[in-house]
Protein backbone atom coordinates (compact mmCIF):
# COMPACT_ATOMS: atom_id res chain seq x y z
CA UNK A 1 0.00 0.00 0.00
CA UNK A 2 1.18 3.44 -0.23
CA UNK A 3 0.98 6.42 2.11
CA UNK A 4 -1.11 8.76 1.35
CA UNK A 5 0.81 11.50 2.41
CA UNK A 6 4.48 11.61 1.80
CA UNK A 7 6.26 9.29 0.01
CA UNK A 8 10.13 9.95 0.65
CA UNK A 9 11.47 7.52 -2.09
CA UNK A 10 10.20 5.04 -4.68
CA UNK A 11 9.42 1.94 -3.47
CA UNK A 12 6.28 2.47 -1.27
CA UNK A 13 3.66 2.33 -3.99
CA UNK A 14 0.28 2.22 -5.10
CA UNK A 15 -1.52 -1.04 -5.00
CA UNK A 16 -4.76 -2.57 -6.62
CA UNK A 17 -5.76 -3.88 -10.33
CA UNK A 18 -7.66 -6.09 -12.31
CA UNK A 19 -8.47 -7.90 -8.93
CA UNK A 20 -9.73 -4.55 -7.85
CA UNK A 21 -12.27 -4.82 -10.23
CA UNK A 22 -13.16 -8.44 -9.40
CA UNK A 23 -13.67 -7.53 -5.78
CA UNK A 24 -15.58 -3.87 -6.18
CA UNK A 25 -18.05 -6.18 -8.48
CA UNK A 26 -18.09 -8.90 -6.22
CA UNK A 27 -20.09 -6.78 -3.51
CA UNK A 28 -23.29 -7.09 -5.94
CA UNK A 29 -23.83 -3.55 -6.55
CA UNK A 30 -25.92 -2.97 -9.46
CA UNK A 31 -25.83 0.93 -9.34
CA UNK A 32 -24.82 2.13 -12.84
CA UNK A 33 -23.24 5.15 -11.39
CA UNK A 34 -21.27 3.09 -8.69
CA UNK A 35 -20.11 0.25 -11.04
CA UNK A 36 -18.48 3.78 -13.30
CA UNK A 37 -17.31 5.14 -10.15
CA UNK A 38 -15.96 1.38 -8.86
CA UNK A 39 -14.18 1.15 -12.40
CA UNK A 40 -13.01 4.51 -12.82
CA UNK A 41 -10.82 3.30 -9.27
CA UNK A 42 -9.75 0.33 -10.74
CA UNK A 43 -8.24 2.64 -13.55
CA UNK A 44 -6.67 4.40 -11.22
CA UNK A 45 -5.28 1.70 -9.26
CA UNK A 46 -3.91 0.05 -12.12
CA UNK A 47 -2.03 3.53 -13.88
CA UNK A 48 -0.83 4.26 -10.29
CA UNK A 49 0.72 0.67 -10.50
CA UNK A 50 2.61 1.15 -14.19
CA UNK A 51 3.96 3.99 -12.71
CA UNK A 52 5.27 2.20 -9.94
CA UNK A 53 5.37 -1.52 -10.62
CA UNK A 54 7.02 -2.86 -7.50
CA UNK A 55 3.76 -2.22 -5.17
CA UNK A 56 1.89 -4.45 -7.24
CA UNK A 57 4.26 -7.17 -6.78
CA UNK A 58 4.36 -6.58 -3.12
CA UNK A 59 1.15 -6.65 -2.84
CA UNK A 60 0.28 -9.90 -4.36
CA UNK A 61 -0.86 -8.34 -7.96
CA UNK A 62 1.65 -10.01 -10.15
CA UNK A 63 0.73 -9.51 -13.40
CA UNK A 64 3.41 -6.22 -12.60
CA UNK A 65 6.32 -8.58 -11.57
CA UNK A 66 9.90 -7.91 -13.62
CA UNK A 67 7.89 -4.80 -14.44
CA UNK A 68 9.81 -1.20 -13.81
CA UNK A 69 9.23 2.07 -14.84
CA UNK A 70 11.91 4.77 -16.04
CA UNK A 71 11.18 8.10 -14.32
CA UNK A 72 12.41 10.53 -17.14
CA UNK A 73 10.70 13.82 -17.88
CA UNK A 74 8.97 12.39 -20.64
CA UNK A 75 7.40 10.09 -18.08
CA UNK A 76 6.76 12.33 -15.61
CA UNK A 77 5.08 15.24 -17.48
CA UNK A 78 2.77 12.08 -18.40
CA UNK A 79 2.32 10.86 -14.98
CA UNK A 80 1.42 14.65 -13.59
CA UNK A 81 -1.63 14.64 -16.74
CA UNK A 82 -2.79 11.70 -15.38
CA UNK A 83 -2.70 12.63 -11.92
CA UNK A 84 -4.56 16.07 -12.17
CA UNK A 85 -7.41 13.85 -14.69
CA UNK A 86 -8.21 11.23 -12.34
CA UNK A 87 -7.57 14.42 -9.37
CA UNK A 88 -10.36 16.35 -11.64
CA UNK A 89 -12.57 13.19 -12.28
CA UNK A 90 -13.07 12.10 -8.55
CA UNK A 91 -14.02 16.02 -7.49
CA UNK A 92 -16.53 15.62 -10.00
CA UNK A 93 -17.63 12.28 -8.39
CA UNK A 94 -17.97 13.77 -5.00
CA UNK A 95 -19.72 16.60 -6.54
CA UNK A 96 -22.64 14.53 -7.20
CA UNK A 97 -23.25 13.91 -3.42
CA UNK A 98 -26.14 11.47 -3.96
CA UNK A 99 -23.76 8.75 -3.25
CA UNK A 100 -23.16 6.73 0.04
CA UNK A 101 -21.56 8.11 2.45
CA UNK A 102 -18.36 5.65 2.72
CA UNK A 103 -18.20 5.47 -0.98
CA UNK A 104 -18.00 9.55 -0.67
CA UNK A 105 -15.28 8.94 2.20
CA UNK A 106 -13.05 6.63 -0.71
CA UNK A 107 -13.13 9.28 -3.10
CA UNK A 108 -12.24 12.26 -0.77
CA UNK A 109 -9.27 9.92 0.60
CA UNK A 110 -8.27 9.36 -3.49
CA UNK A 111 -8.03 12.96 -3.68
CA UNK A 112 -5.52 12.83 -0.96
CA UNK A 113 -3.26 10.34 -3.08
CA UNK A 114 -3.24 12.49 -5.81
CA UNK A 115 -2.52 15.62 -4.24
CA UNK A 116 0.07 13.62 -2.47
CA UNK A 117 1.63 12.72 -5.78
CA UNK A 118 1.27 15.75 -7.39
CA UNK A 119 3.21 17.02 -4.14
CA UNK A 120 5.85 14.95 -4.58
CA UNK A 121 6.49 15.00 -8.04
CA UNK A 122 5.58 18.55 -9.09
CA UNK A 123 5.45 20.72 -6.10
CA UNK A 124 8.90 18.86 -3.92
CA UNK A 125 9.84 17.68 -7.18
CA UNK A 126 11.43 14.40 -5.63
CA UNK A 127 11.94 12.29 -8.82
CA UNK A 128 14.25 15.18 -10.41
CA UNK A 129 15.90 16.40 -7.25
CA UNK A 130 16.79 13.25 -4.64
CA UNK A 131 19.43 10.68 -6.03
CA UNK A 132 18.06 8.23 -3.70
CA UNK A 133 14.84 8.08 -5.74
CA UNK A 134 17.23 6.63 -8.48
CA UNK A 135 19.64 4.85 -6.00
CA UNK A 136 16.38 2.65 -4.56
CA UNK A 137 14.49 2.12 -7.48
CA UNK A 138 15.72 -1.35 -8.90
CA UNK A 139 15.04 -3.17 -5.39
CA UNK A 140 14.51 -6.34 -5.84
CA UNK A 141 14.82 -7.67 -2.15
CA UNK A 142 11.22 -8.83 -2.68
CA UNK A 143 11.45 -11.51 -5.02
CA UNK A 144 14.00 -13.30 -2.29
CA UNK A 145 12.14 -12.98 0.50
CA UNK A 146 8.88 -14.35 -1.10
CA UNK A 147 8.43 -17.09 -3.21
CA UNK A 148 4.96 -16.58 -5.06
CA UNK A 149 6.67 -18.59 -7.87
CA UNK A 150 9.53 -20.73 -8.38
CA UNK A 151 13.31 -19.27 -8.45
CA UNK A 152 13.61 -19.46 -12.05
CA UNK A 153 10.36 -17.59 -12.79
CA UNK A 154 11.90 -14.73 -10.20
CA UNK A 155 15.22 -14.81 -11.44
CA UNK A 156 13.73 -13.89 -14.89
CA UNK A 157 11.65 -10.95 -13.01
CA UNK A 158 14.51 -9.80 -11.56
CA UNK A 159 16.70 -10.12 -14.76
CA UNK A 160 13.78 -7.65 -16.36
CA UNK A 161 14.44 -5.13 -13.79
CA UNK A 162 17.88 -5.09 -13.40
CA UNK A 163 18.44 -5.09 -17.14
CA UNK A 164 17.70 -1.05 -17.06
CA UNK A 165 19.88 0.08 -14.45
CA UNK A 166 22.15 1.59 -17.07
CA UNK A 167 19.27 3.55 -18.89
CA UNK A 168 17.99 4.20 -15.15
CA UNK A 169 21.09 6.13 -13.63
CA UNK A 170 22.22 7.58 -17.23
CA UNK A 171 18.59 9.33 -17.22
CA UNK A 172 19.45 10.13 -13.41
CA UNK A 173 22.98 11.86 -14.25
CA UNK A 174 20.97 13.66 -16.79
CA UNK A 175 18.25 15.17 -14.50
CA UNK A 176 19.90 15.82 -11.40
CA UNK A 177 20.49 19.45 -10.94
CA UNK A 178 23.52 20.58 -9.55
CA UNK A 179 22.89 21.50 -6.48
CA UNK A 180 21.58 19.06 -4.31
CA UNK A 181 20.90 18.86 -0.61
CA UNK A 182 23.50 17.02 1.41
CA UNK A 183 22.20 14.48 3.29
CA UNK A 184 20.51 13.56 0.07
CA UNK A 185 23.27 12.96 -1.41
CA UNK A 186 25.33 10.88 1.14
CA UNK A 187 22.09 9.06 2.07
CA UNK A 188 22.04 8.27 -1.82
CA UNK A 189 25.61 7.12 -1.71
CA UNK A 190 24.98 4.79 1.16
CA UNK A 191 21.93 3.04 -0.57
CA UNK A 192 23.56 2.85 -3.94
CA UNK A 193 27.07 1.17 -2.48
CA UNK A 194 24.68 -0.93 -0.16
CA UNK A 195 22.83 -2.37 -2.86
CA UNK A 196 25.94 -3.08 -5.04
CA UNK A 197 27.04 -4.71 -2.40
CA UNK A 198 23.43 -6.73 -1.90
CA UNK A 199 23.20 -7.67 -5.60
CA UNK A 200 26.97 -9.34 -5.70
CA UNK A 201 26.44 -11.05 -2.34
CA UNK A 202 22.82 -12.09 -1.87
CA UNK A 203 21.48 -11.96 -5.22
CA UNK A 204 23.95 -13.55 -6.43
CA UNK A 205 23.93 -16.34 -4.21
CA UNK A 206 20.30 -17.20 -4.36
CA UNK A 207 20.46 -17.27 -7.69
CA UNK A 208 22.94 -20.16 -7.84
CA UNK A 209 20.70 -22.51 -6.74
CA UNK A 210 19.07 -22.48 -10.23
CA UNK A 211 19.25 -25.50 -12.30
CA UNK A 212 18.84 -23.65 -16.14
CA UNK A 213 22.06 -22.97 -17.36
CA UNK A 214 21.01 -20.16 -19.53
CA UNK A 215 18.48 -18.43 -17.32
CA UNK A 216 20.91 -18.08 -14.63
CA UNK A 217 23.88 -17.31 -16.81
CA UNK A 218 21.67 -14.13 -18.11
CA UNK A 219 20.76 -13.34 -14.50
CA UNK A 220 24.60 -13.32 -13.11
CA UNK A 221 25.62 -11.34 -16.37
CA UNK A 222 22.72 -8.55 -15.47
CA UNK A 223 23.27 -8.39 -11.77
CA UNK A 224 26.99 -8.14 -11.61
CA UNK A 225 26.50 -5.23 -14.50
CA UNK A 226 23.56 -3.57 -12.27
CA UNK A 227 26.41 -3.47 -9.01
CA UNK A 228 28.55 -1.80 -11.70
CA UNK A 229 26.11 0.44 -12.16
CA UNK A 230 24.60 1.22 -8.62
CA UNK A 231 29.18 1.58 -7.46
CA UNK A 232 29.59 4.04 -10.71
CA UNK A 233 26.60 5.97 -9.39
CA UNK A 234 27.74 6.46 -6.01
CA UNK A 235 31.28 7.45 -7.83
CA UNK A 236 29.20 9.57 -9.85
CA UNK A 237 27.49 11.40 -7.08
CA UNK A 238 30.77 11.62 -5.18
CA UNK A 239 32.76 13.21 -7.36
CA UNK A 240 30.12 15.77 -9.38
CA UNK A 241 27.49 16.40 -6.99
CA UNK A 242 29.09 15.97 -3.41
CA UNK A 243 31.62 19.36 -3.74
CA UNK A 244 28.70 21.22 -4.62
CA UNK A 245 25.59 19.93 -2.53
CA UNK A 246 24.04 22.56 0.21
CA UNK A 247 22.62 22.60 3.49
CA UNK A 248 19.33 23.14 2.61
CA UNK A 249 16.65 20.68 2.06
CA UNK A 250 13.46 22.56 3.50
CA UNK A 251 10.00 21.94 0.98
CA UNK A 252 9.27 25.13 2.63
CA UNK A 253 5.77 26.08 4.53
CA UNK A 254 3.51 25.97 1.66
CA UNK A 255 4.51 22.24 0.83
CA UNK A 256 4.59 21.47 4.43
CA UNK A 257 1.04 22.67 4.86
CA UNK A 258 -0.17 20.90 1.70
CA UNK A 259 1.18 17.34 3.17
CA UNK A 260 -0.43 18.21 6.37
CA UNK A 261 -3.90 18.67 4.14
CA UNK A 262 -3.75 15.70 2.40
CA UNK A 263 -4.01 13.77 5.97
CA UNK A 264 -6.85 16.27 5.78
CA UNK A 265 -5.51 18.22 8.80
CA UNK A 266 -6.19 22.11 8.64
CA UNK A 267 -3.78 23.04 11.52
CA UNK A 268 -0.92 25.71 10.62
CA UNK A 269 2.35 24.62 11.00
CA UNK A 270 3.00 26.93 14.19
CA UNK A 271 -0.17 24.70 15.56
CA UNK A 272 1.40 21.50 14.56
CA UNK A 273 4.54 22.73 16.57
CA UNK A 274 2.85 24.31 19.76
CA UNK A 275 1.05 20.52 19.59
CA UNK A 276 4.42 18.88 19.48
CA UNK A 277 6.19 20.95 21.98
CA UNK A 278 3.54 20.32 24.33
CA UNK A 279 3.65 16.83 23.76
CA UNK A 280 7.39 16.79 24.01
CA UNK A 281 6.95 18.63 27.82
CA UNK A 282 4.27 15.92 28.74
CA UNK A 283 6.65 12.76 27.45
CA UNK A 284 9.51 14.25 29.08
CA UNK A 285 7.85 13.95 32.69
CA UNK A 286 6.47 10.53 32.27
CA UNK A 287 9.96 9.73 31.28
CA UNK A 288 11.31 11.59 34.41
CA UNK A 289 8.64 9.75 36.84
CA UNK A 290 9.53 6.34 35.44
CA UNK A 291 13.43 6.87 35.85
CA UNK A 292 12.47 8.09 39.50
CA UNK A 293 10.55 4.81 40.14
CA UNK A 294 13.55 2.64 39.06
CA UNK A 295 16.41 5.09 40.98
CA UNK A 296 15.33 8.29 42.63
CA UNK A 297 19.62 8.77 42.89
CA UNK A 298 20.21 8.94 39.17
CA UNK A 299 19.36 10.85 36.26
CA UNK A 300 16.81 9.66 34.02
CA UNK A 301 19.19 9.25 31.53
CA UNK A 302 21.72 7.76 33.54
CA UNK A 303 19.15 5.24 34.50
CA UNK A 304 17.85 4.59 30.59
CA UNK A 305 21.19 3.58 29.97
CA UNK A 306 21.65 1.31 32.69
CA UNK A 307 18.66 -0.50 31.59
CA UNK A 308 20.00 -1.05 28.35
CA UNK A 309 22.67 -3.27 29.53
CA UNK A 310 19.71 -6.14 30.36
CA UNK A 311 19.62 -7.63 26.60
CA UNK A 312 20.41 -11.08 25.62
CA UNK A 313 23.37 -12.12 24.22
CA UNK A 314 23.97 -12.14 20.44
CA UNK A 315 22.90 -15.77 19.38
CA UNK A 316 19.71 -15.30 21.75
CA UNK A 317 18.82 -12.49 19.93
CA UNK A 318 15.97 -14.25 17.44
CA UNK A 319 14.88 -17.01 19.74
CA UNK A 320 14.49 -14.65 22.46
CA UNK A 321 12.47 -12.11 20.52
CA UNK A 322 10.47 -15.30 18.97
CA UNK A 323 9.41 -16.47 21.84
CA UNK A 324 8.38 -12.92 24.15
CA UNK A 325 6.70 -12.23 20.57
CA UNK A 326 4.80 -15.24 21.50
CA UNK A 327 3.81 -14.01 24.81
CA UNK A 328 2.68 -10.48 23.54
CA UNK A 329 0.17 -12.09 21.11
CA UNK A 330 -1.27 -14.01 23.92
CA UNK A 331 -1.77 -11.24 26.33
CA UNK A 332 -3.66 -9.49 23.44
CA UNK A 333 -6.14 -12.59 22.81
CA UNK A 334 -6.30 -13.28 26.86
CA UNK A 335 -7.18 -9.65 27.33
CA UNK A 336 -8.90 -8.95 24.22
CA UNK A 337 -7.47 -5.97 23.30
CA UNK A 338 -8.81 -6.33 19.76
CA UNK A 339 -9.64 -9.56 17.56
CA UNK A 340 -6.65 -10.77 15.82
CA UNK A 341 -7.80 -12.33 12.74
CA UNK A 342 -5.88 -15.12 11.68
CA UNK A 343 -3.85 -17.69 13.47
CA UNK A 344 -0.80 -17.60 11.28
CA UNK A 345 1.85 -16.28 13.57
CA UNK A 346 4.66 -13.44 12.07
CA UNK A 347 8.07 -15.56 11.63
CA UNK A 348 10.59 -13.71 13.73
CA UNK A 349 14.08 -13.60 11.46
CA UNK A 350 17.17 -11.82 10.32
CA UNK A 351 16.97 -8.47 9.12
CA UNK A 352 18.36 -8.88 5.10
CA UNK A 353 21.70 -6.97 4.62
CA UNK A 354 21.11 -4.28 2.50
CA UNK A 355 18.51 -3.27 5.45
CA UNK A 356 20.77 -4.00 8.03
CA UNK A 357 22.73 -0.58 8.61
CA UNK A 358 19.20 1.25 8.72
CA UNK A 359 16.61 -1.02 10.86
CA UNK A 360 16.63 -2.53 13.82
CA UNK A 361 12.97 -4.41 13.49
CA UNK A 362 10.67 -4.00 10.88
CA UNK A 363 7.67 -5.78 9.54
CA UNK A 364 7.12 -7.54 6.57
CA UNK A 365 3.04 -8.69 5.81
CA UNK A 366 1.81 -10.00 2.32
CA UNK A 367 -0.86 -7.76 0.49
CA UNK A 368 -4.32 -8.06 0.43
CA UNK A 369 -4.32 -9.39 -2.79
CA UNK A 370 -2.02 -12.04 -2.20
CA UNK A 371 -2.58 -15.30 -2.34
CA UNK A 372 0.34 -17.84 -2.33
CA UNK A 373 3.40 -16.07 -0.57
CA UNK A 374 0.91 -15.13 2.58
CA UNK A 375 3.81 -15.87 5.35
CA UNK A 376 5.03 -12.75 7.35
CA UNK A 377 8.21 -11.61 8.68
CA UNK A 378 9.56 -9.60 11.86
CA UNK A 379 12.35 -8.89 10.85
CA UNK A 380 15.44 -8.50 13.80
CA UNK A 381 19.04 -6.91 12.89
CA UNK A 382 21.78 -9.34 14.35
CA UNK A 383 25.22 -8.15 14.95
CA UNK A 384 27.86 -8.94 12.41
CA UNK A 385 30.11 -11.13 13.53
CA UNK A 386 32.80 -9.84 12.30
CA UNK A 387 32.52 -6.39 14.75
CA UNK A 388 34.65 -5.69 17.47
CA UNK A 389 33.01 -6.87 20.71
CA UNK A 390 32.59 -3.08 22.15
CA UNK A 391 30.14 -2.45 18.77
CA UNK A 392 28.53 -5.59 19.71
CA UNK A 393 27.74 -4.51 23.19
CA UNK A 394 26.66 -1.31 21.81
CA UNK A 395 24.41 -2.86 18.80
CA UNK A 396 22.71 -4.80 21.13
CA UNK A 397 21.68 -2.57 23.71
CA UNK A 398 19.04 -1.20 21.56
CA UNK A 399 17.65 -4.58 21.98
CA UNK A 400 17.43 -4.75 25.78
CA UNK A 401 14.06 -7.00 26.86
CA UNK A 402 12.17 -3.96 27.38
CA UNK A 403 12.76 -1.66 24.01
CA UNK A 404 12.55 -4.57 22.18
CA UNK A 405 9.32 -6.12 23.19
CA UNK A 406 7.90 -2.06 23.07
CA UNK A 407 8.70 -2.59 19.48
CA UNK A 408 7.48 -5.97 19.04
CA UNK A 409 4.39 -4.32 20.39
CA UNK A 410 4.80 -1.36 17.42
CA UNK A 411 5.21 -3.90 15.00
CA UNK A 412 3.14 -6.60 15.28
CA UNK A 413 0.82 -7.40 18.27
CA UNK A 414 -0.72 -5.35 17.94
CA UNK A 415 0.38 -2.83 15.67
CA UNK A 416 1.23 -3.03 12.41
CA UNK A 417 1.07 -6.82 11.57
CA UNK A 418 -2.64 -6.73 12.95
CA UNK A 419 -3.35 -3.83 11.13
CA UNK A 420 -2.84 -5.39 7.74
CA UNK A 421 -4.36 -8.75 8.97
CA UNK A 422 -7.77 -6.58 10.10
CA UNK A 423 -7.25 -5.12 6.85
CA UNK A 424 -6.75 -7.77 4.39
CA UNK A 425 -9.58 -9.62 6.21
CA UNK A 426 -12.08 -6.75 6.15
CA UNK A 427 -14.74 -5.81 3.60
CA UNK A 428 -13.01 -2.57 2.89
CA UNK A 429 -13.35 -1.65 -0.89
CA UNK A 430 -9.31 -2.34 -3.27
CA UNK A 431 -9.34 1.54 -3.03
CA UNK A 432 -9.51 1.35 0.80
CA UNK A 433 -6.86 -1.52 0.55
CA UNK A 434 -4.78 0.32 -2.38
CA UNK A 435 -3.88 3.44 -0.37
CA UNK A 436 -3.03 3.87 3.35
CA UNK A 437 -2.52 7.06 5.64
CA UNK A 438 1.01 7.39 6.95
CA UNK A 439 -0.85 8.90 10.15
CA UNK A 440 -3.33 6.13 10.71
CA UNK A 441 -0.45 3.50 10.03
CA UNK A 442 2.61 4.95 11.90
CA UNK A 443 0.09 6.41 14.46
CA UNK A 444 -1.63 2.98 15.30
CA UNK A 445 1.27 1.45 16.00
CA UNK A 446 2.51 3.74 18.07
CA UNK A 447 -0.73 3.90 19.57
CA UNK A 448 -0.68 0.58 20.97
CA UNK A 449 2.69 0.52 22.28
CA UNK A 450 1.27 2.74 24.98
CA UNK A 451 -2.39 1.44 24.94
CA UNK A 452 -0.82 -1.98 25.64
CA UNK A 453 1.26 -1.20 28.87
CA UNK A 454 -1.79 1.23 30.26
CA UNK A 455 -4.06 -2.34 29.81
CA UNK A 456 -1.37 -4.28 31.65
CA UNK A 457 1.29 -5.31 29.79
CA UNK A 458 4.21 -6.35 32.15
CA UNK A 459 2.59 -4.21 34.58
CA UNK A 460 1.63 -6.09 38.28
CA UNK A 461 -2.15 -7.21 37.82
CA UNK A 462 -2.20 -4.97 41.45
CA UNK A 463 0.73 -2.34 42.33
CA UNK A 464 -0.45 -1.89 45.98
CA UNK A 465 0.54 -5.92 46.14
CA UNK A 466 3.72 -6.00 44.12
CA UNK A 467 7.07 -6.69 44.94
CA UNK A 468 9.89 -3.88 45.04
CA UNK A 469 11.26 -6.00 42.18
CA UNK A 470 7.90 -6.17 40.42
CA UNK A 471 7.52 -2.39 40.68
CA UNK A 472 11.09 -1.50 39.18
CA UNK A 473 10.48 -4.49 36.39
CA UNK A 474 7.55 -2.45 35.04
CA UNK A 475 9.00 1.21 35.68
CA UNK A 476 11.36 -0.06 32.98
CA UNK A 477 8.99 -1.50 30.75
CA UNK A 478 7.24 2.40 30.96
CA UNK A 479 11.01 4.25 30.20
CA UNK A 480 11.77 1.73 27.40
CA UNK A 481 7.91 2.84 26.26
CA UNK A 482 8.31 6.64 26.86
CA UNK A 483 11.68 7.20 25.48
CA UNK A 484 10.45 5.06 22.08
CA UNK A 485 7.19 7.97 22.27
CA UNK A 486 10.03 10.73 23.11
CA UNK A 487 11.80 10.10 19.73
CA UNK A 488 8.06 10.23 17.58
CA UNK A 489 7.75 13.03 19.13
CA UNK A 490 11.10 14.42 18.52
CA UNK A 491 10.39 13.59 14.95
CA UNK A 492 7.68 15.81 14.87
CA UNK A 493 8.76 18.93 16.35
CA UNK A 494 11.76 18.26 14.40
CA UNK A 495 10.14 17.84 10.78
CA UNK A 496 7.96 21.15 11.49
CA UNK A 497 10.93 23.50 12.80
CA UNK A 498 13.34 21.88 9.57
CA UNK A 499 10.69 22.40 6.98
CA UNK A 500 9.36 25.93 8.13
CA UNK A 501 11.40 27.42 10.38
CA UNK A 502 14.86 27.20 9.43
CA UNK A 503 15.99 24.09 11.96
CA UNK A 504 19.57 23.04 10.45
CA UNK A 505 20.70 19.47 10.21
CA UNK A 506 23.41 20.26 13.40
CA UNK A 507 20.31 21.96 14.98
CA UNK A 508 18.32 18.92 14.48
CA UNK A 509 20.86 15.84 15.46
CA UNK A 510 21.37 17.76 18.81
CA UNK A 511 17.58 18.60 19.17
CA UNK A 512 17.80 14.64 19.14
CA UNK A 513 20.45 14.09 21.53
CA UNK A 514 18.98 16.46 24.66
CA UNK A 515 15.46 15.47 24.09
CA UNK A 516 15.51 11.61 23.05
CA UNK A 517 18.71 10.84 24.99
CA UNK A 518 20.12 9.39 21.90
CA UNK A 519 24.13 9.20 21.07
CA UNK A 520 25.22 11.38 18.35
CA UNK A 521 25.20 9.21 15.21
CA UNK A 522 21.98 7.38 15.82
CA UNK A 523 20.89 11.45 16.52
CA UNK A 524 22.30 12.59 13.28
CA UNK A 525 20.86 9.24 11.17
CA UNK A 526 17.20 10.76 13.00
CA UNK A 527 17.56 14.08 11.64
CA UNK A 528 18.93 12.99 8.34
CA UNK A 529 15.80 11.11 7.68
CA UNK A 530 13.75 14.32 8.35
CA UNK A 531 15.46 16.06 5.71
CA UNK A 532 13.96 13.80 2.68
CA UNK A 533 10.40 12.53 4.88
CA UNK A 534 9.12 15.75 6.63
CA UNK A 535 6.14 13.04 6.87
CA UNK A 536 7.87 11.48 9.88
CA UNK A 537 6.06 14.15 11.55
CA UNK A 538 2.87 11.42 11.47
CA UNK A 539 3.83 9.10 14.03
CA UNK A 540 3.18 11.13 17.12
CA UNK A 541 0.05 13.04 15.40
CA UNK A 542 -1.03 9.67 14.21
CA UNK A 543 -0.79 8.43 17.84
CA UNK A 544 -2.53 11.58 19.16
CA UNK A 545 -5.59 11.47 16.98
CA UNK A 546 -6.39 7.10 17.70
CA UNK A 547 -6.18 8.65 21.21
CA UNK A 548 -8.69 11.81 20.93
CA UNK A 549 -11.29 9.12 18.75
CA UNK A 550 -10.99 6.87 21.22
CA UNK A 551 -12.16 9.14 24.03
CA UNK A 552 -15.24 10.74 21.88
CA UNK A 553 -15.96 6.76 20.95
CA UNK A 554 -16.06 6.34 24.40
CA UNK A 555 -18.36 8.73 25.22
CA UNK A 556 -20.44 8.23 22.38
CA UNK A 557 -21.68 4.45 23.23
CA UNK A 558 -21.16 4.94 27.10
CA UNK A 559 -21.97 1.25 29.10
CA UNK A 560 -21.80 -0.19 25.23
CA UNK A 561 -18.09 0.90 25.21
CA UNK A 562 -14.98 -1.78 25.13
CA UNK A 563 -11.96 -1.44 24.37
CA UNK A 564 -11.78 -4.56 21.75
CA UNK A 565 -15.20 -2.85 20.19
CA UNK A 566 -13.42 0.31 19.72
CA UNK A 567 -9.90 -1.62 18.03
CA UNK A 568 -12.42 -4.13 15.80
CA UNK A 569 -14.44 -1.16 14.54
CA UNK A 570 -11.48 1.62 13.91
CA UNK A 571 -9.63 -1.59 11.87
CA UNK A 572 -12.58 -2.65 9.52
CA UNK A 573 -12.98 0.83 7.42
CA UNK A 574 -9.26 0.94 5.68
CA UNK A 575 -6.32 3.35 6.78
CA UNK A 576 -7.85 6.59 5.86
CA UNK A 577 -6.82 9.70 7.26
CA UNK A 578 -8.09 9.59 10.48
CA UNK A 579 -10.57 12.49 9.82
CA UNK A 580 -12.54 10.47 7.53
CA UNK A 581 -12.26 7.53 10.04
CA UNK A 582 -13.84 9.75 12.76
CA UNK A 583 -16.75 10.36 10.33
CA UNK A 584 -17.54 6.95 10.05
CA UNK A 585 -17.74 6.53 13.94
CA UNK A 586 -18.87 9.09 14.89
CA UNK A 587 -22.82 9.98 14.83
CA UNK A 588 -21.95 13.84 15.85
CA UNK A 589 -21.09 15.16 13.02
CA UNK A 590 -19.53 18.88 15.23
CA UNK A 591 -16.66 16.10 16.16
CA UNK A 592 -15.55 15.43 13.00
CA UNK A 593 -13.32 17.85 13.01
CA UNK A 594 -11.59 17.79 16.53
CA UNK A 595 -8.62 15.64 15.18
CA UNK A 596 -6.14 16.56 18.45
Amino acid sequence: MQKLAWIPLVGLVLAGCSHGTQSSRSNGSTDSTSTAIASSIDRFIHARYVVQPAGGSALGLHEFDGKSWLPSRDNLNKEIAELRQFDALFAAEIQRKALPAERLRELRMLRTVTDGELLQVEGVRTPYRNPAYYASALDVSLYLKRDWKPLPERMRDMTAILSGSQTLFSTARNQLEPLLPKPWVETAIEIAGATAGFLENEVLTAGAGCKDAGIRDAFNQTVRTAAKEHREFAAWLTANRLPTATPEFAIGRANYSRMLANELIDLSPERILAIGMAELKAEEQRFQAAAREIDPTRSATEVFKQIQHDHPTAPNLIPETRRTLEAIRQFVVDHKILTIPSEVRAQVTETLPPFRATSFASMDTPGPFETKATQAYYYVTPVEPQWPAAQQEEWLTAFNYYTTDVVSIHEAYPGHYVQFLALNASKATPGQKAFYSYAFAEGWAHYTEQMLLAEGFAQPKDPSRASEAERIRAAKYRLAQSDEALLRVCRLCASVQMHCFGMSLDEATKFFIEHCHYEAKPARQEAIRGTFDPGYCFYTLGKLQFLKLREDWKRQEGSAFSLQRFHDEALRHGAPPLRLLREAMLKDSSLHGELF
